[in-house]
């Protein structure tokens, strides 16, 4: 039935996203490398936000996790928070080599939302 599969969605995602914006602070851990940094945010807090299709190729996924590239995409983040009044909290976390993060698989939208689904199903 595919009115139930989308209604379950938008059950999902409306509850969740009641969730995001009654927080008044989102915290999320900023990883470093000694060339570039990414914050990682959980991918139904993208969804939620409605920024999980603006996201660019820049940025990594691995698991039910993004990692935000910080020239581009965290920029979008924080405009968006700030605009619903969600404060954001980032926890540095720092490494002198190169980070793992790059070799995460590249970010794409069409994956985020498969793997949030795949993961409210069980």
């Amino acid at each position: 039935m595919i009115y139930s599969m989308e209604y379950k969605k938008f059950h999902i995602f409306n509850n969740f996203l009641i969730g995001v914006t009654t927080m008044k602070t989102l915290k999320l851990n900023y990883f470093t490398d000694p060339g570039h940094g990414w914050v990682s945010v959980k991918l139904q807090t993208l969804i939620a936000l409605g920024i999980h299709n603006k996201i660019s190729t820049y940025s990594y996924i691995r698991g039910k996790t993004a990692y935000l590239e910080e020239d581009c995409d965290l920029g979008l983040l924080f405009k968006t928070c700030d605009s619903i009044g969600l404060k954001i909290d980032l926890t540095p976390k720092h490494t002198n080599n190169r980070s793992p993060i790059r070799s995460y698989d590249t970010y794409k939208p069409h994956k985020c939302v498969g793997i949030v689904l795949a993961g409210s199903a069980a």
